[in-house]
């Protein structure tokens, strides 16, 4: 066996151990929540920390009533899907015009809506709680829905410009010459081309829906209420240490969601990574 080839196996071996401890790290504190979602009371308190208990169910026993887990978690999943799916058709269609129309000051534009999610949250949550109960619509779905969306249309508008800047122009050049109009050539050329951008990008969109606290908390009550904000109830009791079997048990019902959907689109998410960067 040469030098070479030791070497290649060495360096091999030293990336996977590298790449394993790396995903361990960041994984740790899932892995010790749902440990902990599992253990008795007496166990979560234990120093040094045990690895090996009686597993119990008492936590989500008791935890996912008072905190009416069920009905904010399928509030959750419409507000997500809502708002990921409105954000990414008006970024998609406000990216492509930035992309392509002929705009006086069209970049300019982009980094103005970009940099408006540098405005704080707290700074919005406020005038937009006025506005909805001067509407009547606080504690509804779609103001959660178009609140996220002030957020989320911004981050997709310039991910998609990037990528429509990468497409060639003859693609939706071609298509007018053969009686489309510019929309049409949008839905018809362009869209289906995107496919994959689109996708990851409404997944990432949604994940960032999934997980915000501060709108929900801000313009909603208890009918549109998501599982963050049960969450953040269990983690004001969690002052004296009484509650943190009931808030790993919360959290790993939240977590768990995202896991499995992330698992299940993985190939359209990294296709469309992957296509960004090799198009960018």
């Amino acid at each position: 066996m040469t030098t070479a080839v030791k070497s290649f196996r060495w360096g091999r071996t030293i990336r996977i151990w590298v790449g394993a401890l790396a995903c361990l790290t960041f994984l740790f504190p899932i892995i010790w929540m749902v440990l902990t979602s599992f253990k008795q009371q007496t166990d979560i308190f234990t120093s040094p920390p045990t690895f090996i208990f009686a597993p119990t169910l008492i936590h989500y026993l008791e935890g996912i009533r008072p905190a009416e887990v069920p009905h904010r978690l399928l509030n959750t999943v419409i507000v997500a899907v809502g708002s990921g799916l409105l954000s990414v058709v008006a970024g998609a269609m406000a990216g492509y015009a930035l992309a392509r129309i002929k705009i006086r000051g069209a970049g300019t534009i982009g980094v103005l809506m970009l940099l408006s999610r540098g405005v704080p949250p707290v700074a919005l949550a406020v005038p937009m709680f006025l506005v909805a109960r001067k509407l009547g619509l606080t504690d509804k779905h779609i103001t959660l829905i178009l609140a996220y969306c002030t957020f989320l249309i911004p981050y997709v508008m310039w991910l998609m410009r990037g990528f429509f800047l990468a497409l060639p122009k003859e693609l939706e050049e071609a298509a007018m010459i053969d009686g489309c109009s510019r929309l049409g050539a949008f839905f018809r050329i362009i869209v289906p081309i995107s496919l994959p951008a689109l996708l990851s990008t409404l997944i990432a969109s949604m994940i960032l829906a999934w997980e915000e606290l501060l709108f929900a908390l801000v313009l909603t009550n208890r009918n549109a209420s998501t599982i963050p904000i049960a969450m953040a109830g269990i983690a004001q009791d969690t002052v004296n240490g009484a509650n943190w079997g009931a808030l790993t048990a919360v959290g790993t019902i939240t977590v768990v969601p995202v896991v499995v959907f992330a698992l299940l689109v993985q190939k359209w998410l990294i296709q469309g990574m992957a296509d960004g960067a090799t198009k960018g």
